[in-house]
């Protein structure tokens, strides 16, 4: 079954933890007719969150995919998760999708999680709209909000609805609808229905006077922007509706403006006129500019190639998620160019492997439909790698193309993990495997020292669910032991090394001297990297080859304290190559002595990851939790109320913060939140140093 690509929308749902998005997406569901009966966050009963951890937790851990036929168009929707432990589930649906529909809660407004959400759209260039929810909850506000969305996150926001009421509905002004500023009508939703009901009235006399007003702050703004709204006003005539469809559409689009609509998903209210917005103002595939990419291979290796949204094009696919399974991976794709079937080839340009693609599914969050062939701009299941893994290519042997892989942040907590039994000792490393396959924010590792096999990521919750997961899918029974800080290593300042290497071996001398220069990249955020200051006669190309390999090697093995490197500038600035002496040998042994002696002679400094840190707390708990957290090293960086919150934005060393979810609950009675994501790396503490030693 092929949709036609105008009529195809990929969007996502991404918020901040507890904002709303698997509700909201419970209702598109229902009201698109692509789910039957309406689930329950709190009830474990939702659609998307079908795995029995999300249900168990009430949160979305996994980004599911489904797909609902809305007025004409299909919707590719993928529910994000917004625990910053399962950014990467977001950072790599946002790769692949055209548009997003952002959710802030009316009462908590633009929090810590919404921002890196922001970021990673507009690093991505998608275009959003905006959704305030939970109007119906006390203390909601739009207008505070909408502010709040302005100045946090820099965009200029176009408001399409205003609430009638805020707050529960226990008088006569709590939150009972909208106000349509297109139409300046008033939409009432039906409860017995669901919401799939609503009504269109005239607009309250005591509302009126604002709807007009913000009305006309709607066509002042588009005026500035488009020249057929801006005549029509200034003829004194109506904006024809599909004109300023069209505006609106135009400069979402091009990330001008961002429109905003209202409701309260749990009471069923304001659902459909975002699925409208979808429709209306996100955009197609065909609306995207073309994906670029690298030719990997041939006479052309290294120069830029496009693939234009067409069926006609050769196929390209990028893959996104990979999902572990009982009985093989399913990899979720979204096709970029071409047509895809099943039973056929195609290349994986980093590998270099041509890969099986046996099957093809539409999927429909935990359950699929089998189809023989997908399209340009629609986003599908497979079912055939082997070797291929998340951020790869699939394309058409014939036109290769490598597109830009997808980028993860480096993990910050490490935990020693080994089996109950010794005879699961081989079951448990093929699940790690899986498992690391599947997740780009999970990385597996063995301690050559202590034997231990040593899994990373970005948080305690990202692990524990990791352990749950062995031992619910694949019946592993296994112990973690105490979790440990991902420290770094940074050389502080600049050293040359200078080192001739020979050695006496039955078959006659080798040697090779080499000079290499050692500095500190001050932004800190680079990983290592390796060059050299050589005339083209100084070395033959191949040996080149094989020192630049080496250091990189040694460098990549980690510091004097076995931490990876980062921060790193390594410079070969002269060598001894000595025709007969100088083999592969020699010249590897010259690359590990030269690192050596680097990191022997220089100074190193210890890094310790810091974490950004917003706790949300009651005031009468603000006293005890601003102790608490000087107590963890914690660095308060601003204050301020959120309604009749107050918020602290800190830093904080993650050594520090272990356990704090239970120690903010014990200090506000359960009332307090906090999320907290990576922030820096910054020189740790003596106390750190004593403690590898």
């Amino acid at each position: 079954m092929s949709r036609a690509i105008e009529s195809i929308r990929n969007i996502g749902i991404i918020a901040h933890i507890d904002a709303g998005k698997t509700t909201t997406t419970e209702r598109i569901l229902y009201y698109t007719g692509a789910s039957h009966r309406m689930g329950n966050v709190d009830d474990g009963t939702t659609e998307t969150d079908f795995d029995p951890e999300e249900a168990q937790r009430g949160i979305t851990i996994y980004s599911a995919a489904v797909t609902c036929p809305w007025k004409g168009c299909t919707i590719n929707l993928i529910d994000t998760p917004g625990h910053v432990d399962f950014t990467a589930e977001v950072e790599r649906s946002l790769r692949v999708l055209d548009g997003a529909v952002v959710i802030f809660s009316a009462v908590e407004g633009v929090e810590a999680q919404s921002e890196t959400v922001w970021r990673q759209a507009t690093k991505y260039g998608v275009p959003r709209i905006c959704f305030i929810n939970k109007m119906d909850r006390i203390g909601a506000s739009f207008d505070r909000v909408l502010n709040q969305i302005r100045d946090r996150l820099k965009c200029k926001t176009l408001p399409l609805q205003i609430p009638i009421g805020a707050g529960p509905t226990t008088n006569t002004d709590g939150f009972t609808g909208v106000i349509d500023l297109l139409t300046m009508k008033a939409m009432y939703w039906d409860a017995e229905s669901r919401g799939l009901e609503f009504r269109v009235e005239e607009i309250p006399s005591e509302y009126q006077e604002d709807a007009v007003l913000w009305r006309s702050e709607l066509y002042d703004v588009l005026s500035e922007i488009d020249d057929d709204v801006m005549a029509a006003c200034i003829e004194g005539d109506s904006v024809p509706h599909d004109v300023v469809i069209a505006a609106i559409r135009k400069a979402t689009l091009s990330g001008t403006l961002y429109p905003v609509f209202c409701g309260a998903s749990l009471d069923y209210v304001g659902v459909q006129p975002v699925i409208d917005g979808v429709r209306d103002f996100l955009p197609s595939p065909l609306d995207r500019p073309p994906v670029e990419g690298l030719i990997p291979s041939g006479k052309q290796v290294g120069q830029t190639s496009v693939r234009k949204p067409a069926v006609d094009e050769p196929v390209c696919v990028l893959l996104f998620k990979v999902q572990a399974e009982a009985h093989g991976d399913l990899y979720f794709a979204r096709v970029y160019s071409g047509v895809l079937t099943g039973n056929s080839k195609l290349l994986n340009p980093r590998t270099g492997k041509k890969e099986m693609v046996t099957q093809l599914w539409h999927i429909q969050s935990d359950s699929r439909q089998k189809v023989e062939t997908v399209e340009t701009g629609d986003i599908c299941g497979i079912i055939g790698p082997r070797d291929s893994a998340t951020g790869d290519t699939l394309c058409d042997p014939q036109s290769p193309i490598a597109l830009e892989s997808i980028v993860f942040p480096e993990t910050v907590i490490s935990m020693a993990i080994e089996p109950e039994s010794s005879n699961d000792r081989k079951k448990l490393d093929e699940t790690l495997k899986r498992l690391e396959r599947q997740d780009p924010t999970f990385h597996v590792k063995s301690n050559a020292e202590t034997g231990q096999t040593i899994i990373s990521g970005m948080g305690e919750l990202h692990l524990e669910v990791i352990q749950h997961r062995m031992e619910r899918d694949f019946n592993l029974k296994v112990r973690f032991h105490k979790p440990r800080v991902s420290y770094r290593e940074r050389l502080t300042g600049e050293i040359t090394v200078n080192i001739d290497f020979s050695k006496h071996l039955p078959s006659g001398v080798i040697g090779f001297g080499v000079s290499l220069r050692a500095q500190e990249i001050k932004d800190g955020t680079t990983g290592i990297i390796v060059g050299h200051h050589l005339p083209t006669e100084a070395l033959p190309k191949p040996a080149l080859q094989i020192l630049l390999e080496s250091i990189q090697k040694e460098a990549e093995g980690g510091g004097v304290y076995g931490n990876p490197m980062m921060g790193l500038s390594l410079t070969i600035t002269s060598v001894s190559y000595r025709e007969g002496e100088s083999n592969e040998v020699a010249i590897r042994m010259a690359a590990a002595d030269a690192f050596r002696k680097v990191l022997s002679d220089g100074k190193m400094a210890i890094l310790e990851p810091i974490m950004s840190l917003e706790v949300v707390t009651p005031e009468e708990f603000l006293g005890n939790i601003q102790s608490d957290l000087n107590s963890r090293r914690a660095v308060i960086m601003n204050s301020n109320r959120r309604g009749d919150l107050h918020v602290l934005e800190c830093e904080a060393p993650l050594v520090q913060m272990f356990g704090y979810s239970n120690q903010i609950r014990s200090l506000s009675q359960g009332r307090a939140s906090y999320t907290m994501q990576p922030c820096r790396y910054e020189i740790a503490p003596s106390s750190a140093v004593d403690h590898m030693m």
